[in-house]
């Protein structure tokens, strides 16, 4: 894959990376992108010359050591800060995300200078909406509709490192209930729900890697689900408020 520039065709460019590794897509297939190229096509960067970081900012900056004009991003995308320490900036995003710096990111894009942060890129605005016009856009490149995951690479509590998560899907079950279903000793499962979006875009993470592999389309083929399972969005992901016991 070319770097990708905002206002580019991503199904032209996952087209021509498709025939270029001699595949065609198939029926079943899902395609995962990261986040990272989807957000460079929208145009969702910011330009920190032109951040004037409120009061707020100023005293988050100081609290976890931070580029004061990042923490003003971070506040415009962002629904509460839950958690700030030094080096640290726990938020929820306004998509109801829970994460670090509310995924404002200046890893992977192109600086004038290496070693300094001149623009930060934000997460698409509506990931589902987007996993959904790319595999639109590819089903009438192609002939075939293949499921797309927009993953991106997040923090756990009580765990270390990072795993890939499904920020947005389209058109397979992003969340699988099996509730009703037997084990294998007959027992009726009673709170079994598998994050399948999550689970796949953890899978191809591992091919896409977190620095310069510069491979940020996965094709995913094999994967079976109940043909009577709906095509839950990744949004459906996500834990009400009112059922989380962690905050």
């Amino acid at each position: 894959m070319p770097e990708v520039a905002p206002g580019a065709d991503l199904a032209t460019l996952i087209s021509a990376g498709l025939a270029a590794a001699g595949e065609q897509l198939q029926l079943g297939d899902i395609l995962v992108v990261a986040q990272k190229i989807v957000s460079k096509a929208e145009n969702r960067y910011v330009e920190l010359a032109g951040v004037t970081p409120s009061a707020r900012a100023l005293e988050i900056a100081r609290r976890v050591a931070k580029d004061p004009r990042i923490i003003e991003v971070i506040l415009g995308e962002s629904r509460a800060v839950l958690r700030q320490v030094p080096g640290i900036l726990i938020v929820e995003h306004r998509l109801g995300f829970v994460m670090a710096n509310a995924g404002v990111d200046a890893s992977n894009i192109w600086h004038e200078d290496a070693e300094a942060v001149e623009r930060v890129l934000l997460l698409p605005v509506d990931p589902d909406a987007s996993a959904a016009r790319l595999a639109a856009a590819l089903g009438a490149r192609t002939g075939v509709a293949p499921g797309v995951v927009i993953n991106d690479s997040v923090g756990r509590a009580w765990r270390q490192g990072t795993v890939g998560i499904a920020l947005g899907s389209h058109g397979f079950p992003a969340l699988l209930d099996r509730r009703g279903e037997r084990d294998l000793f007959g027992r009726v499962l009673r709170v079994t729900e598998v994050a399948l979006a999550d689970q796949v875009a953890a899978a191809a993470a591992l091919v896409q890697g977190e620095a310069a592999e510069g491979r940020p389309v996965v094709l995913v083929r094999g994967l079976a689900w109940p043909a009577s399972a709906p095509a839950l969005p990744a949004r459906a992901l996500l834990r009400p408020r009112e059922q989380d016991l962690f905050r």
